[in-house]
């Protein structure tokens, strides 16, 4: 995957903003790995603001049978944690390139930044939405709403977060979502049916809030 020029950048923090527009899976996952592989300990940290052509995603250590009936959605199994989540057109993906030391994470911090960013965002449309303890992700009346999955290296993340702004739910039901039978996915525009979604919009909300809890 090409990487274009960042379109913005925070010199105080040294985090550079890269807006990728449609792309397939697997060459932008080999590119984030190689990324994290290669970096060194000034490399400037990245987030790579995206959506995917459909695919699903299983984890590391997931289990092929909560994959109930993919049809020709391609599966591709992955080096992040947890179990299988479907990314497709509508849906925003944020893939977060982390030096942890530097802004001195935990793993466990940055899973509760990403999702209180997305709270956050998610309020700002009048939407209750919050975290579990139980299951990583953000969830609305028990639907959930956005997903995330992280794999760190060398003190590094990448993966990231995907949050279902406008999109066909459906492939949803072919898979049990996060490894739960039975757990019912969500949308912005489901929540919001009389609301029309601009997806740059809502990236530009979304990294901004990211970008504020990492700086804060």
């Amino acid at each position: 995957m090409n990487r274009p020029a960042e379109s913005a950048t925070t010199p105080e923090q040294k985090i550079l903003v890269r807006e990728l527009g449609m792309q397939p899976y697997v060459p932008t996952w080999h590119a984030m790995r190689d990324f994290t592989q290669q970096r060194q300990a000034n490399t400037a940290d990245e987030l790579w603001l995206l959506q995917h052509e459909a695919v699903y995603t299983l984890g590391q250590a997931g289990d092929p049978k909560h994959v109930l009936a993919a049809g020709d959605i391609p599966v591709v199994q992955v080096d992040r944690g947890g179990q299988v989540t479907y990314h497709g057109p509508g849906q925003l993906v944020i893939y977060l390139l982390i030096d942890l030391r530097r802004h001195k994470l935990g793993v466990r911090d940055l899973v509760t930044l990403i999702e209180q960013s997305l709270v956050n965002l998610l309020k700002e449309y009048g939407v209750d939405a919050a975290a579990r303890p139980d299951a990583p992700g953000v969830y609305v009346a028990g639907e959930k709403i956005a997903a995330l999955g992280l794999r760190i290296k060398k003190g590094c993340s990448y993966h990231g977060l995907s949050l279902n702004v406008a999109m066909d739910l459906e492939p949803f039901s072919r898979i049990n979502p996060c490894g739960f039978q039975d757990l019912a996915v969500t949308s912005m525009q489901a929540l919001l049916p009389d609301q029309t979604f601009d997806m740059p919009t809502v990236q530009s909300q979304l990294c901004n809030e990211i970008m504020r809890q990492l700086q804060g």
